[in-house]
């Protein structure tokens, strides 16, 4: 292993990963409206917390063609620990908002409600696993990367970005904005040429659908890869990227996202009677260890 289990504050302008998850549940408040008005994403940017305004400021600014390509071959080797899914939860944990340690739900605790709650509405185990692991890859948290090159709103990169992504004036500082060729709707891709290639914005979606790609149904890994993807599963761009299968997947993504946004209470799970059932789970899925 090269890292220590020690307890580490996301580096960036977020008190907690959190807190970028707060900030959607405000943007799409339960229950989803069909409709929503372009002034009300206006308002929802100007009343942004300061910390949150900065994290996409950084988000926007850094994450184009160049640093996606660079990041992929930095950690797609998958050379930075081998471990197995329960010791990633584990060392997740660790992640914890070191200002507010006393009422900070722990990372497990995190994923186990997810878990229960698609548990209770009598979903298939894979949906079940899915969404107790979909988060484990913000342990690239733990492995020295910023916030905002681990969460935030996924986005497409080589192409033009999609003014229904939130904040989209700080794409003005990328570098790709002063790239003609990524300035069209297509980019460097084709119409219809299909999300498996498309470079989306790096960050723990990405990530963890590498790490787990070769042991979960398609259904599960779509989950996975694009939950984050809200541009395009909440607000409709960049469809004209997607294929038929693309299409069809996005509505396991999108029966996932109601999970994702708004199982998570104060209510802390038992996770000592739970660990059992998970852990059997687990094992149905995927070996003892994985390359990460």
């Amino acid at each position: 292993m090269t890292e220590s289990s020690s307890t580490r504050k996301p580096i960036g302008p977020l008190q907690d990963l959190d807190e970028w998850e707060e900030a959607l549940q405000k943007r799409y408040p339960e229950p989803p409206s069909p409709t929503k008005k372009p002034e009300e994403f206006r308002n929802y940017e100007a009343d942004a917390r300061p910390s949150v305004c900065e994290f996409y400021r950084l988000n926007h600014r850094h994450q184009c063609l160049d640093f996606v390509r660079d990041k992929k071959r930095q950690f797609l080797p998958l050379k930075e620990r081998t471990m197995g899914i329960w010791e990633a939860m584990e060392f997740l944990n660790t992640l914890v908002d070191d200002s507010d340690p006393d009422t900070s739900l722990t990372q497990i605790d995190h994923l186990m409600q997810t878990a229960e709650a698609i548990r209770r509405d009598g979903h298939p185990r894979w949906f079940i696993l899915t969404g107790l692991i979909h988060d484990l890859g913000k342990v690239l948290c733990l492995f020295g990367e910023p916030q905002w090159a681990v969460v935030g709103d996924t986005f497409p990169v080589g192409c033009a970005f999609s003014e229904k992504i939130v904040f989209h004036e700080f794409f003005a500082q990328n570098p790709d904005s002063q790239v003609a060729e990524y300035q069209t709707p297509c980019g460097i891709y084709e119409e219809g040429c299909g999300l498996d290639k498309v470079h989306l914005s790096w960050g723990h979606d990405e990530y963890l659908y590498q790490v787990v790609k070769d042991y979960l149904p398609d259904e599960a890994l779509a989950m996975i890869r694009y939950h984050s993807f809200y541009p395009a599963h909440r607000e409709g761009a960049y469809a004209h990227l997607m294929n038929q299968h693309d299409r069809k997947l996005f509505d396991s993504v999108r029966a996932f996202n109601p999970y994702d946004l708004y199982s998570k209470s104060a209510v802390r799970p038992d996770v000592e009677l739970l660990t059992p059932f998970y852990q059997e789970l687990i094992a149905e899925y995927f070996p003892p260890t994985l390359r990460w």
